[in-house]
């Protein structure tokens, strides 16, 4: 019979401990072992090597210079805020979003910078990044001395172990190897993820999903992304994949196959406009092009009308398939197509509740969120404290992964 990896079980259980605290805290070792299912032998001994690498602090509960009161004060345990800084980033076409937060996941500073990005050499987009990371790093009062871990969220297919944009919209290049360029410019650990995953966690750890470990959220930005929580761990594909929603197939057309994408995504709605839509081509250049489709819309653009319609339709699908395969108790959709309002919502509820199947029609709760900008890149920077949970310490800080 296999046994479990030890040093895997080591960084589940170290894991499991410290978000229970992140989450929880301050709470006693009894409270945690209770809450993580784990042994009080188990949670005194990961506790013990967490107090000595500084990562949690003790504070007592009662007052110990009151003679009268019986009994010793609880101890209790929460993260200490000051253990790690990181770097969190979302990449998009239109825009660069940089904060700094603490272990806790606090947000030090946040820094916007309003960039066309998409189609630039790899060269380009890598000196902007380096330069919003250390302008952000500044704005902290820190150097990048002082970091511990930087994550870049990306929109596209990303391999999160190796680091490897399979693809992007951001990217002319396919298969580009974007993490070793950035540690070896920044000369930190610089991990990558998918801007899904990314917002998936944010929404975990701040968000919508506070009180759930099970959930799914789909983006529906320039593209259609898909984040699977589990046990409160992101689900990932081999290598640490990343799971492009807009390549989902619902059905085959006289010529070929028909993706999400093609019905529902930004350019699939945007742009097939007969008059070429000189006006609204140059919002979408400019990354303005769901606020201006808002504004169409209201005006009764029948064109605008039908792709939003249409677009709804299909996401309404595709989400009733997923709840279909994962029955989450939750699905979160976020993303700049909701800015084109009641026609493409109500579009989207109306074919998620025809293709939900009626034995599961009520176990999934249906959240609309706007998520800012700032919330993304937040959601960045979690997916490297979520790594920094699980690394083992030393005296200099994180071990490198192994």
């Amino acid at each position: 019979m296999k046994t479990a990896d030890p040093e895997l079980m080591r960084a589940i259980n170290r894991f499991n401990v410290l978000d229970t605290i992140r989450r929880h805290g301050p709470i006693s070792r009894v409270e945690i072992s209770e809450r993580s299912e784990l042994s009080t032998t188990t949670v005194s001994a990961i506790t013990g090597a967490l107090l000595d690498d500084g990562l949690i602090l003790t504070r007592h509960e009662g007052d110990l210079r009151n003679a009268a009161a019986r009994g010793r004060p609880r101890v209790m345990l929460e993260l200490n805020p000051d253990a790690a800084r990181v770097v969190g980033a979302k990449i998009a076409a239109h825009s660069m979003v940089f904060v700094v937060t603490n272990f806790c996941g606090e947000v030090l500073s946040q820094l916007i910078l309003p960039i066309r990005v998409n189609r630039q050499s790899i060269a380009v987009i890598a000196d902007l990044i380096e330069d919003g990371v250390r302008r952000c790093v500044v704005d902290a009062g820190l150097s990048l001395g002082d970091v511990d871990s930087i994550c870049i969220g990306l929109p596209g297919v990303v391999e999160h172990r190796t680091g490897i944009v399979r693809s992007s919209p951001i990217f002319r290049e396919t298969d580009v190897d974007f993490a070793s360029e950035m540690t070896s410019r920044l000369n930190v650990p610089t991990i990558l993820e998918s801007d899904a995953h990314a917002i998936a966690l944010a929404h975990h750890w701040f968000g919508k999903a506070r009180d759930l470990d099970d959930m799914v959220l789909v983006s529906l930005e320039q593209t259609l992304g898909l984040g699977v929580l589990h046990h409160g761990q992101l689900f990932r594909g081999a290598g640490g994949l990343s799971h492009n929603l807009g390549d989902l197939v619902l059905g085959i057309g006289p010529k070929d196959i028909v993706r999400l994408s093609a019905l529902a995504g930004e350019s699939a709605i945007l742009g097939d406009r007969p008059d070429g839509g000189g006006r609204l081509a140059e919002a979408m250049r400019l990354g303005r092009g769901m606020a201006l489709a808002q504004t169409l819309i209201a005006a009764e653009d029948n064109t605008l009308i039908a792709a939003a319609t249409s677009a709804g339709e299909a996401v309404g699908l595709a989400v009733a398939n997923i709840v279909t395969l994962f029955g989450p108790p939750r699905v979160i959709i976020v993303g700049s197509s909701l800015s084109l309002g009641a026609v493409f919502l109500d579009s989207l509820r109306e074919a998620y509740r025809r293709a939900i199947p009626s034995s599961i029609q009520t176990v999934a709760e249906l959240v609309f969120d706007e998520s800012a900008d700032e919330t993304w890149a937040q959601g960045a920077a979690v997916v490297a404290l979520c790594e920094l949970y699980e690394s083992p310490w030393g005296t200099t800080g994180p071990a490198p992964a192994l």
